[in-house]
């Protein structure tokens, strides 16, 4: 092409034709190259958090509503609706707990032993009877640091109502050949030991004949507790 006609090209807006004129490569598009550990990885990731989600719908599953205590209870008092709570947990099978659902069943028995606030309810700590029967009496008993069982003293507990000479009491030859004289009870309640001084109080339910009899050893300071074999004797 003359230089004329180029002239006339490039006036009228046409690019100029030939050797001249540069040639505009594509632009080049490099294909990624997938990683067969990285795709490994990523399906692993994805099945175990597929497994922590079926996990965690299991355990929420499972969860069990229960009764829970919400106030003390002392041991004997009569269990009402504001006494109890309701919580929802993963019970585990050794654990006995009362069902929240059972609430009317325990509502209206008495604590057998002292509940207390935030603690699961038990089938074993409630009865329909009342711990001290028909027929009995009870019968506080103080017991110094030095009197009570290494065993700890626990509500249903079988003991033995010991009378012993007063301090300075001279004995007799026919008194020191008896036996000592003893009332057969059972532990109601045993109190904390008092600050200061250690002393445990011990109800104990005795028959309603020998109540006042043990009332007056206690009174005079010849009363020991005794704890009972397991089989009551």
């Amino acid at each position: 092409m003359s230089r004329t006609k180029e002239r006339t090209a490039a006036a009228n807006g046409v690019p100029p034709q030939g050797p001249s004129a540069l040639a505009v490569a594509p632009p080049r598009v490099s294909a990624r190259r997938r990683r067969p550990g990285v795709i490994a990885l990523s399906l692993a990731l994805i099945a175990a958090g597929g497994a922590g989600v079926a996990v965690l719908l299991l355990q929420v599953g499972n969860r069990t509503e229960v009764l829970t205590v919400v106030r003390d209870v002392q041991v004997g008092q009569v269990l009402t609706e504001n006494d109890l709570g309701k919580a929802s947990i993963a019970l585990d099978p050794s654990v006995k707990a009362v069902r929240g659902d059972d609430m009317d069943s325990v509502v209206g028995k008495r604590a057998a032993v002292e509940l207390k606030p935030g603690s699961l309810l038990a089938p074993a700590q409630v009865t329909k009877d009342s711990l001290v029967k028909a027929g009995e009496q009870l019968v506080p008993i103080g017991l110094k640091p030095e009197q009570i069982p290494a065993t700890a003293l626990v509500p249903g507990q079988k003991v033995q109502l010991v009378h012993v000479p007063a301090q300075g009491q001279a004995d007799t030859d026919e008194e020191s050949s008896t036996e000592p004289e003893t009332i057969d009870g059972r532990v109601v309640k045993a109190s904390s030991a008092a600050p200061g001084t250690g002393i445990v109080v011990v109800d104990v339910a005795t028959t309603a004949k020998d109540g006042p009899k043990a009332a007056a050893w206690v009174s005079t300071g010849t009363l020991r507790l005794v704890l009972a074999a397991p089989d009551g004797t």
